[in-house]
């Protein structure tokens, strides 16, 4: 897991701003699906290939030892950010798209174009693209300010 945290305080400038957005990619390859799968019973080999989460801003909260990190996620069709958690909490809006959040404590919540969210501090969860077109989220986060973002499960 890369720490973006040392990486943007060890970069300069614009250069931090987008290895931060690459280091906060929730997957780095986008590698297409290897072998034949038969059509009846798809199976996607990465599901989360092709999601990204691009930081747009990052700032010290006013709690000490939290801050505020905002993030543009985006999730194709047929495929999910994959088990995560964050530590602390995270308030999002859908912004296009429909989005199956899974949660290992609670039933799934069906999000559609134009609804908000909150996923609670330390919940594991899983946003599984649902619709016809690429997601588009708008997540913010007031996280620990010590711990990576994303932990992956």
């Amino acid at each position: 897991m890369i720490n973006r945290r040392l990486l943007l305080r060890t970069t300069g400038g614009a250069a931090a701003g987008a290895l931060g957005a690459a280091a906060l990619s929730s997957t780095a390859a986008a590698a297409e699906p290897a072998g034949h799968v038969a059509a009846h019973h798809p199976v996607d080999p990465d599901p989360t290939a092709g999601v990204t989460r691009t930081l747009l801003q990052e700032h010290p909260s006013p709690a000490q030892g939290w801050e505020a990190v905002q993030t543009l996620v985006q999730i194709p069709r047929h495929k999910e950010s994959g088990r995560h958690s964050h530590p602390g909490i995270e308030v999002g809006y859908i912004i296009r798209g429909d989005v199956l959040m899974e949660f290992d404590d609670r039933p799934p919540l069906r999000l559609r174009t134009g609804d908000p969210f909150f996923i609670p501090n330390g919940a594991i969860h899983n946003a599984r693209n649902v619709g016809t077109v690429t997601t588009m989220m708008l997540s913010t986060y007031v996280v620990d300010e010590t711990k990576p973002l994303v932990t992956t499960y």
